[in-house]
């Protein structure tokens, strides 16, 4: 199983960060208010990045440490991880459509 640690662009121009074994499926977790609370109170419009990692340990230490960073820090770091499901994302939005 391979762990990802994942940003999301949130509503209020927000970023949450979190881990996941599959980062579409928890996207749609969160979009339907059934993930953080976080995401229940700034719905997400956007995964900005998913970066996998060797293990579930290693993806909670990269979390933590993103989770340290200024949400600039945060943003260009999550655009920097090559694209994964960015595109899906957004096409999966309603958010993103008007």
């Amino acid at each position: 199983m391979t762990w990802s640690v994942y940003v999301l662009q949130c509503a209020g121009d927000r970023l949450y960060t979190g881990i996941s074994t599959d980062v579409v499926r928890r996207f749609k977790q969160h979009m339907q208010k059934s993930g953080a609370k976080f995401t229940q109170a700034y719905p997400p419009i956007a995964i900005l990045g998913e970066l996998e990692c060797a293990s579930r340990s290693d993806a909670l230490k990269l979390e933590y440490q993103i989770k340290q960073l200024t949400p600039e820090a945060k943003r260009a770091l999550a655009l920097s991880w090559p694209p994964t499901h960015q595109a899906e994302s957004e096409a999966n939005n309603p958010h993103m459509h008007g």
